[in-house]
């Protein structure tokens, strides 16, 4: 009699950001938001089963919502809450899909997507036999691979380049709980986001007695040295991760 061993299932990744989509050992180049061919031709490129999508985080925003006190009963109403919210914290137009999870005490990370966009992928995937089993934004798999790890206080940094030696993206800070998170849109070099975003933000914790001890950067070649020091995350995008 044959046994067969029982492992964790496994869903293949599948990475995009404007500048590049990646799947299934592949990377192609992109301009900007991938149209449903070049979806297509991604998701095809993967093994058969549900998919795992890491996205540009400046196309799923987050943010940390505090001093959430009481929320309104029922799952409906609380999804609601966290719509308006979201959407009045950046100030946005149309309606999106949100996620939430509690992060610390009245505090709450908030992440979502415009609901036509969400819906078109869902579908897309669906069509394809290729389901979304789960879709977070590149500095979220970033920090939960990074930050359960270490004992000290840190910040990361998850970065696009957008030419020039420009980049996007998003700070997340953590000491016990994820402390900080601040997102920019408008490109910057390294050394604007040293002095105007990593010290600000250093600047801010140490108020608060939250004062990183090291710096993870991933996204860019090099770092300039600065008052943290600071780790370059190694690029590899793994295949998969088990569900």
């Amino acid at each position: 009699m044959k046994l067969t061993a029982f492992g964790p299932k496994e869903a293949s990744i599948l990475w995009i950001e404007p500048h590049r989509i990646h799947g299934g050992g592949q990377s192609r180049a992109l301009q900007g938001p991938p149209d449903e061919d070049q979806l297509a031709v991604a998701l095809n490129s993967l093994a058969p089963g549900p998919t795992f999508w890491i996205v540009d985080d400046l196309w799923a925003p987050s943010v940390l919502l505090r001093d959430i006190v009481e929320l309104p009963p029922g799952a409906e109403a609380q999804e609601a809450f966290f719509r308006w919210r979201y959407a009045q914290h950046l100030a946005l137009d149309g309606a999106h899909a949100v996620q939430s999870i509690k992060v610390g005490e009245a505090t709450y990370l908030v992440a979502g997507l415009p609901q036509e966009l969400r819906d078109g992928w869902l579908a897309l995937g669906a069509r394809l036999g290729r389901t979304v089993h789960r879709l977070v934004p590149r500095w979220l798999w970033l920090y939960n691979r990074l930050a359960p790890t270490r004992e000290l206080p840190g910040m990361l940094l998850s970065l696009c380049p957008v030419g020039g030696g420009k980049y996007t993206g998003t700070l997340a800070a953590w000491g016990r709980d994820l402390a900080l998170l601040r997102q920019w849109s408008d490109p910057a070099d390294a050394e604007t986001w040293v002095s105007d975003r990593v010290m600000t933000s250093s600047a801010f914790l140490a108020r608060e007695n939250r004062s990183p001890q090291e710096l993870w950067v991933w996204g860019a070649p090099t770092w300039p040295t600065g008052a943290l020091p600071h780790h370059l995350l190694q690029p590899e995008i793994p295949g998969s991760e088990a569900l």
